[in-house]
């Protein structure tokens, strides 16, 4: 896993408790803030935006993403996804996958809460495996 230095690390985090705050979760009532690092040293952010048709409600993360690759932006160092669940929260299935889309696996996926728990993962750990852009190459 990368080594993050502790400002950028907070910084990041930062960012994504800020993302949580403009979260749409009227339904569920689960919000979730996510803001990324890209490897140019810019950080991205997303929340959760829920929708009265529930199957087209989109989390966080993948709101992050989208939003980095809209200004350009494809590559990554880490992910933060906060909460303020007393339990820490992962990422779900999909968001897994479009993580895996975009970062090495080796990088840290990070769960951190009000309390300032953190949690670290890397992509091998939640999504073993995985099916990544390097398996549709062919050689």
């Amino acid at each position: 896993m990368i080594e993050i230095n502790h400002p950028q690390l907070q910084n990041v985090i930062d960012a994504a408790k800020e993302s949580f705050f403009n979260a749409h979760a009227p339904y569920s009532e689960f919000r979730v803030g996510a803001a990324a690092l890209t490897k140019n040293g810019i950080i991205v952010q997303g929340c959760n935006v829920e929708n009265a048709s529930y199957g087209l409600t989109v989390c966080a993360e993948r709101n992050c993403l989208a939003s980095a690759v809209v200004q350009g932006e494809k590559e990554f160092s880490f992910i933060v996804i906060y909460t303020e669940e007393e339990r820490l929260t992962p990422p779900c299935g999909a968001c897994r996958q479009v993580i895996a889309e975009f970062f090495e696996h080796d990088a840290p996926i990070i769960a951190v809460n009000h309390k300032d728990k953190k949690q670290f993962w890397s992509i091998d750990e939640l999504l073993p495996d995985a099916f990544t852009p390097k398996d549709l190459i062919k050689g």
